[in-house]
C-alpha cells in the first residue's frame, strides 16, 4: 500500500515530483513539502506491516500518521483533514470523509474491492483510489484453515471431530485469495472444485483444480469458500436455496464480504439443518441472534472473528 502512493507521486501525477535525495536529506529538506500518510484502520495492521509502512515512508521523507483503533468516525474525520494520502483496510471512506480531506490526492484500499470507498465521490474530488489485490492472499488462506480446522475439531472441545484430508472444497472465485486456499488445500490432500465465470476452465485445471460449470454445483460439495466481490449480482446471492444443497456437514466459508450471503434465510437453514456450519470473517449483522439460537454449538457450527 505504501509503495502505491509513494509510486503515485514520484511518477509525476501531481504538482511536484520528489528530489532525489538520501533520506535524511530530504527529510530536512525545505524545497519540497513533506507528505502526510494517514495509515487509519479501525483493526490495526500486524505489527510487522506496520514496521515495513514506516521504512518504506521513511525511505522517502514522507510522515506517517497512525490512527489505528479507532472507536468514532470523528476520529477518522478530524485526522484526514490534512492528508495528502490514506492508507486503509475496511474503514468507510464516503463523501463525509473525502469532504474533510482538503489536501487528500489518493487512497489506498489495502486489499481487494473497492465496497467501502465512495468512487462517485473520489472522481468528482480527482483523488485516485487504488486496491491492492492479492497482497494479503495468504494470510486469508491460512485464517480460512484455522477456521475450518477448529470447526472441524469442534472448537477443540475433547470430542474426536474429523480429519480435512480427502474433503471437498469448492471455491467460488478463482482469484489470488482462492489459489491461495487451494494450493493450502492440496497439502491437506483435499480435493478441489472451483467455478469463475472471469477465468477459463482449462486455467482452472492447470492450477490443479476440479473446474463447475455454474454456482449451484459448488454447493454439492461439503465445504464452499467464497471468494467473490460485492456487486449487484453477487449482493445477498448465497441464499438458502443453495445452501440446502449442501450435503450433511456442509459448510459455508465466508472472507469476502458480509452482503453476498442473505443473513436472514442463514439463519433458516441453521435451524433446518442441525450440521450446517458457517465459518466467516466478515462477521454478519444478525450474529446474536446465530448465537442465541446454536447455543452451546456456537464457535463450533458458527465461528466469527472480531473486526
Amino acid at each position: 500500500a505504501a509503495n502505491q502512493i509513494i509510486g503515485f507521486f514520484e511518477n509525476g501525477i501531481t504538482k511536484f515530483q520528489l528530489n532525489p535525495f538520501p533520506a535524511n536529506e530530504l527529510a530536512e529538506s525545505t524545497a519540497v513539502p513533506r507528505k502526510k500518510i494517514l495509515l487509519a484502520t479501525e483493526k490495526a495492521f500486524a505489527v510487522e506491516a506496520v514496521g515495513k509502512i514506516e521504512q518504506a515512508c521513511k525511505a522517502v521523507g514522507y510522515e506517517l500518521h497512525k490512527l489505528e483503533d479507532y472507536k468514532s468516525k470523528g476520529d477518522l474525520l478530524e485526522a484526514v483533514a490534512d492528508a495528502d494520502a490514506m492508507i486503509i483496510r475496511s474503514d468507510i471512506v464516503d463523501r463525509a470523509v473525502l469532504d474533510k480531506a482538503a489536501k487528500l490526492k489518493i487512497v489506498v484500499r489495502a486489499g481487494a474491492g473497492f465496497d467501502n470507498i465512495d468512487l462517485t465521490a473520489c472522481t468528482e474530488k480527482r483523488i485516485v483510489a487504488v486496491n491492492t489485490p492479492g497482497q494479503n492472499a495468504n494470510a486469508v488462506a491460512e485464517l480460512v484453515f484455522g477456521m475450518m480446522l477448529r470447526s472441524a475439531r469442534s472448537n477443540y472441545d475433547g470430542t474426536s471431530g474429523f480429519e480435512l484430508e480427502n474433503r471437498e472444497l469448492a471455491l467460488y472465485g478463482f482469484g489470488a485469495v482462492a489459489r491461495a486456499v487451494h494450493k493450502l488445500a492440496q497439502a491437506f490432500s483435499m480435493r478441489t472444485f472451483a467455478y469463475d465465470p472471469f477465468i477459463s476452465r482449462e486455467a482452472i485445471e492447470a492450477a490443479g483444480a476440479t473446474p463447475v460449470a455454474s454456482i449451484p454445483e459448488l454447493f454439492t460439495h461439503q465445504y464452499v469458500s467464497l471468494h467473490v466481490p460485492l456487486t449487484t449480482e453477487t449482493n445477498e446471492s448465497i441464499n438458502k436455496s443453495l445452501l440446502l444443497k449442501m450435503p450433511r456437514g456442509g459448510t459455508l466459508i465466508n472472507t469476502a464480504r458480509h452482503e453476498v450471503v442473505h443473513e436472514g434465510e442463514i439463519l433458516e437453514v441453521f435451524q433446518e439443518r442441525p450440521h450446517f456450519c458457517y465459518l466467516s470473517d466478515v462477521c454478519p449483522k444478525n450474529a446474536d441472534a446465530i448465537k442465541n439460537l446454536l447455543g452451546d454449538s456456537y464457535m463450533k457450527r458458527a465461528i466469527f472473528t472480531k473486526k
